[in-house]
C-alpha cells in the first residue's frame, strides 16, 4: 500500500511522498519555548491553536499516520537587465515619452511569482486522500493540509525523512534543496514510516551570514519579528523604521536565506508549479504598482499568493522600496500616494519621499 499511495501521488503531480506515524513531534518543547519569547511576532493563530500542533491526534483523532508531500517550484529565472523589462502593468511611463530609463523594479519571493500553490495543490491532495481511504478497509479518514493546518509541518517532515531543517529553520531537501512547498494527509490508516532524515548542515552558516536583518538570531532559531518576509507579508501595520532600509526593493517576501543554501545544487524543476509561473511577477513595475486601485491590484493579483497581504500591504511595500532605491522620477507617485486614503500606503510614502530628498541633498 506504501509504494502504491507514493506512485499515486507521483501521478498527481508532488515531487516526493514519504510517510511518518502520528506521534507528538519531538521538538514541541522548542515550539513552546519559541513562542514564550515573543519569536512569532503578531501571528497569534499560532499560539491560540499550539495544543493541536503538540499532537496530531487533536486534529484528526485517531491518526496512525501522516504522509509528507513535497512540491518543487524551482525554475531557472532568466536574466534580464532592468533596462530590458517590459511595462507590464500599463504603457504609461518614461519610455512614453521617447528616450528609454531604466525601469525601477521589486523583488518578489520565488514562490509568489506563481499561481497560489493553495489552490493548485487542493484538487490533488483531495484525490490523494480519497484514494487513500479506498484503499482501506472502512471506515477510515484522512484529512489533508496544504501550509494551512496546525501541525508542525517541517518536524514532521524530517522525522518522515523527506529532509532536514537547516539553520534558516527551513526543510531543506537532499534531492530538491530549499524550493518546494510543503502538505500533508494525516490518516487513520497505519502505514510503515519512513526513517527520519538527519542534519547536513555541518558549519556551514551561509544562510545566516544572507539574512539583510539577522532575523536568524542563532543556529535553528529564527525571530519573525526580524523577518523580511514576516514584514512584508504577514505584518499588518506599519514596517519598523528601524528594518525599512535593510527590506532593499523587496516587496513581497525575501529568498536571501534559501538562496545561500548550498543544497540548491540538486534543486530540480516541478512540473506543477512550472505551469503556474508567472514571469511578469518577477520583477514588477514598482511605479506601474504605486498607481493601482483595488480593481487594478485585483485583476494583476487574483489567484496569486499576493492577494494575501492585499492592497494596503503591498503598495506599503512598494513604497518602501522607491525610498530605498528611487529617485527624483518616483517623487510625483509617491506624493499622489502620500494622498492615498489608506492611511497606511499614506505614511510610508512621506517616508519615501524624506529618504529621497535626503539622498539627494548628499
Amino acid at each position: 500500500m506504501k509504494e502504491t499511495i507514493r506512485t499515486r501521488a507521483r501521478e498527481l503531480g508532488f515531487d516526493d511522498c514519504r510517510f511518518t506515524t502520528a506521534l507528538p513531534p519531538a521538538s514541541s518543547r522548542r515550539f513552546d519555548d519559541w513562542l514564550a519569547a515573543g519569536m512569532h511576532a503578531n501571528m497569534g493563530y499560532l499560539e491560540r491553536n499550539a495544543h493541536k500542533r503538540r499532537d496530531p491526534d487533536l486534529v484528526l483523532p485517531g491518526a496512525r499516520s501522516i504522509i509528507v508531500l513535497a512540491t518543487s517550484y524551482h525554475h531557472k529565472p532568466a536574466s534580464r537587465s532592468p533596462s530590458e523589462h517590459p511595462k507590464a502593468l500599463d504603457e504609461e511611463g518614461p519610455s512614453s515619452k521617447g528616450a528609454l530609463e531604466p525601469a525601477l523594479v521589486g523583488k518578489v519571493a520565488r514562490y509568489a511569482s506563481h499561481a497560489d500553490y493553495h489552490d493548485v495543490l487542493a484538487p490533488a491532495l483531495a484525490k490523494l486522500a480519497a484514494f487513500i481511504d479506498s484503499q482501506s478497509a472502512p471506515p477510515t479518514r484522512s484529512l489533508w493540509y496544504v501550509d494551512t493546518g496546525p501541525i508542525l509541518e517541517r518536524d514532521l517532515a524530517q522525522r518522515a525523512g523527506m529532509g532536514f531543517i537547516g539553520k534558516h529553520t527551513n526543510l531543506v531537501s537532499r534531492g530538491l534543496g530549499n524550493w518546494f512547498f510543503i502538505s500533508e494527509i494525516l490518516t487513520t490508516v497505519s502505514i510503515e514510516p519512513d526513517p527520519p532524515e538527519g542534519n547536513h548542515c555541518g558549519k556551514c552558516c551561509r544562510c545566516m551570514d544572507a539574512c539583510p536583518t539577522g532575523a536568524i538570531v542563532q543556529p535553528f532559531q529564527l525571530d519573525a519579528r526580524r523577518c523580511i518576509s514576516y514584514l512584508t507579508i504577514e505584518l499588518k501595520g506599519p514596517i519598523p523604521l528601524e528594518f525599512r532600509q535593510a527590506i532593499g526593493s523587496r516587496i513581497y517576501g525575501c529568498d536571501d536565506c534559501l538562496a545561500a543554501c548550498p543544497w540548491n545544487r540538486f534543486a530540480k524543476t516541478g512540473e506543477t508549479m512550472r505551469h503556474r509561473f508567472r514571469p511578469d511577477l518577477t520583477q514588477p513595475d514598482l511605479l506601474s504598482l504605486l498607481k493601482m486601485d483595488d480593481a487594478g491590484f485585483k485583476k494583476l493579483f487574483e489567484g496569486t499568493p499576493m492577494m494575501r497581504t492585499k492592497r494596503r500591504g503591498v503598495l506599503r511595500n512598494v513604497c518602501v522600496a522607491l525610498g530605498n532605491i528611487g529617485g527624483g522620477e518616483s517623487l510625483p507617485s509617491l506624493e499622489r500616494a502620500a494622498k492615498d486614503p489608506e492611511p497606511l500606503i499614506a505614511e510610508h510614502a512621506l517616508w519615501a519621499i524624506e529618504q529621497i530628498k535626503n539622498r539627494k541633498q548628499t
